[in-house]
């Protein structure tokens, strides 16, 4: 069985920075599981780790796509995979870390896409109807349709509804009900960082309050003289449009930032969704308490001892 080390929880907890510290203490390697760092280009909005993090642990799908290629969680669920077994393959552990729940559970479970093929009519139907009605409404509908599917699938991903409500229209059966699963062959040690909302809330506006002063409004700048559209799925990345917005001048920086922060409390409690604190997989660390030496005395035990408990790959249903 091969070992898995997976930092898992809401945004800006300090998942970087607690993988930094572990992939230097054990000889690790990072994998990237936020999906929005695959993007090239989207550094400071993503809170993506900078050049001087980067090395200090080598890191695996990070700036992989430009802003306007397809992405999908199928391709990454594969990417991921193949990153894992190359660093396995070297004697090296693997940390999987981000909080984008869909790819984290992706490998860890295994998931298998529905086998319903794309239906490019239905499609251009349901991509029309959004852009009369708004992507709320389609979303809408799914959650009748499927409200297991709706609750997980963020609003604003409108690839990802379309999707949904395909797989729905398609079979008659609901799309949450035909995630297949075929566990790898892991030991899966889960790390969760999690913290008071309210403390939560707090670093999240810091966050956005340093972005904004390392360079954030620029970058989005940047990307819109490169070309690349507000429209598009990696720009619904928190900030971006907000940004973009206030570059157009349809809303004023403080506007935009309150937006931001705003938009990105309400991912939190999306996060934790997908990262329930009643989850037994997850071994829960509080951001408020000496979080590295805990995590690094739980990484340190699992390596040691051989049976597994409640961490192994076949606990992960």
């Amino acid at each position: 069985m091969k070992r898995v080390v997976a930092i898992v929880g809401p945004t800006a907890t300090g998942k970087t920075e607690l993988s930094l510290h572990l992939a230097r203490a054990f000889g690790g390697e990072i994998v990237n599981a936020d999906s929005r760092q695959v993007y090239r280009h989207m550094d400071i909005g993503t809170a993506k780790p900078t050049p001087e993090e980067q090395a200090q642990a080598p890191h695996h799908l990070i700036d992989i796509v430009d802003p306007d290629q397809d992405f999908s969680l199928a391709l990454y669920q594969e990417l991921a995979r193949r990153a894992i077994k190359d660093i396995q393959g070297r004697g090296k552990l693997p940390f999987l870390v981000g909080g984008t729940g869909q790819y984290i559970w992706a490998v860890l479970e295994g998931w298998q896409a529905p086998r319903v093929p794309p239906n490019p009519a239905l499609r251009a139907q349901l991509e029309e109807r959004a852009r009369l009605q708004g992507a709320e409404s389609l979303h809408r509908e799914l959650s009748i349709l499927d409200p297991e599917a709706a609750r997980r699938i963020d609003p604003r991903n409108l690839r990802r509804v379309i999707r949904a409500l395909e797989v729905c229209y398609e079979t008659g059966r609901r799309f949450s009900e035909q995630r297949l699963k075929e566990p790898p062959p892991y030991n899966v040690l889960i790390i969760g960082l999690t913290g008071d909302r309210k403390e939560l809330y707090w670093r999240i506006d810091d966050r956005v309050e340093r972005m904004v002063a390392e360079g954030f409004v620029e970058e989005v700048r940047r990307l819109l003289e490169m070309g690349y559209s507000l429209d598009l799925p990696s720009m619904s990345s928190h900030g971006y449009r907000e940004m973009g917005r206030y570059i157009l001048g349809q809303l004023s920086l403080d506007e935009a930032v309150q937006r931001v922060k705003f938009i990105t409390h309400r991912y939190v409690r999306q996060q934790y969704a997908w990262f329930r604190l009643d989850d037994l997989r997850i071994s829960w660390l509080d951001i408020k308490e000496d979080v590295r030496t805990q995590a690094e005395a739980m990484v340190r035990e699992w390596l040691e001892r051989r049976l597994f408990d409640k961490t192994s790959a076949h606990d992960v249903p």
